[in-house]
């Protein structure tokens, strides 16, 4: 009789256990830039995105609670692990979202996995976060700089254009992308004549325009992003650059990019991505909904992936009975077998925490061939998932075993 009891109490207590994991209310953090030159592929979308995700995710209907916190990092590293302390500390946020420029990215990276959180990570770039700064809480979705190095400047090079000339955003994300590019212009049979750092974020690239042009580069390589590669381009168009014969290299372009600058000035210009609105039916259902919610606006790949990993990490914790508290422990969880996404199909989450998925190779489209607004690229290429990302073993991240 005591054995029964005993048995019992136990089951009562598996079941109360059972019940408040349920019960419990995971918290998202989307962090982001709300207000300045990367709010546009990220920022306020990347919020629209994130709660889209819970809706589609169902986990709600499962007694799961969801709420989605956002906050703004200014682009600056200690601002965004200070937010991140707070969040996890006080609020009991579970998880992290976004995270635009890679420097803010990298600091918020060792923020969560000291608290053994997760942190999805769409906006930054730079390869690092899967190479020696890799962590087994962080999962790297949407692009690196190395997938766009390997897509676009490949591309470039291979069409004849060998010889290079870097504008470099100066912080962590645009020396990533010009090392990522130069290897890939070098191995090619290009040579790099020059680089110069431009302070970030920028306003006027007159000056470093000027030493571009001076070099008698065939390309002009924009390792920038957001705000910066608007205004490098337009200026660029100012100076009579490709008019007189030199070509430019967006080596990291969204399509609200294409959307500020217009057809005339970006038509023919070629970037990889990892989601367009217009490419298949999944995508074209997400983009409409997206832009109903976000002022029109189709959504970039940042925001999308913002979409698919709070949704593969809402589903996840679903699958594990509402057990967020361990970072860790979610993210193997993730990466324990392929994911079916809407977006981005088949994805498989490596131990590095690289996200492996298609890319595309994309071009602007000419006035004369857009069907109207956001018709904006023409995917010239897929980029299969197995040749998109670095290879595993060439990375440097610690997790990798063999």
């Amino acid at each position: 009789m005591k054995r029964f009891f005993a048995l019992a109490a136990l089951a009562v207590a598996l079941t109360c256990g059972s019940a408040q994991a349920q019960n419990k209310t995971i918290k998202i953090g989307v962090l982001s830039d709300m207000s300045s030159l990367y709010a546009a592929i990220g920022g306020p979308g990347s919020v629209v995105a994130a709660k889209m995700a819970v809706e589609d995710s169902g986990v709600e209907k499962k007694g799961l609670k969801v709420e989605i916190l956002s906050a703004d990092h200014q682009n600056k590293p200690d601002i965004g692990a200070s937010i991140v302390r707070h969040w996890i500390d006080v609020d009991h946020v579970d998880a992290v979202a976004d995270t635009p420029t890679s420097s803010v990215a990298l600091a918020v990276n060792q923020v969560v996995k000291e608290k053994n959180k997760v942190f999805l990570i769409s906006g930054a770039g730079s390869s690092d976060l899967t190479g020696k700064a890799c962590s087994p809480n962080s999962v790297h979705w949407t692009y690196d700089t190395w997938a766009l190095a390997h897509g676009t400047g490949k591309a470039i090079v291979e069409s004849g254009k060998k010889t290079w000339f870097f504008l470099t955003a100066d912080y962590a994300f645009g020396h990533a992308l010009e090392r990522d590019t130069a290897a890939v212009v070098k191995a090619n049979g290009g040579k790099v004549l020059g680089t110069v750092n431009v302070p970030f974020p920028a306003t006027d690239f007159s000056s470093f325009l000027l030493q571009a042009q001076a070099s008698k580069a065939q390309v002009i390589g924009l390792a920038n992003a957001g705000g910066d590669t608007i205004n490098a381009i337009k200026q660029a168009h100012e100076f009579g650059i490709v008019k007189g014969g030199q070509s430019l290299a967006g080596l990291l372009v969204f399509v609200t990019d294409v959307h500020s600058l217009g057809l005339e000035t970006s038509q023919g210009l070629l970037f990889t991505t990892a989601y367009y609105w217009d490419r298949n039916d999944a995508s074209r259902n997400f983009g409409k909904r997206f832009a109903k919610q976000h002022n029109g606006a189709m959504p970039t790949m940042v925001q999308a992936g913002v979409y698919s990993s709070v949704l593969a990490y809402l589903k996840t914790v679903a699958a594990m009975g509402g057990k967020a508290d361990d970072g860790k422990a979610v993210m193997d969880k993730m990466k324990s077998k392929p994911i079916d996404d809407p977006l981005f199909g088949k994805v498989t989450i490596r131990q590095d925490g690289r996200a492996i998925h298609d890319m595309y190779l994309v071009e602007v489209k000419k006035p004369s061939e857009s069907k109207g607004a956001w018709d904006y690229l023409n995917i010239r290429a897929t980029i299969p998932a197995k040749e998109a990302f670095r290879p595993l073993n060439e990375g440097g991240c610690p997790l990798v075993k063999g």
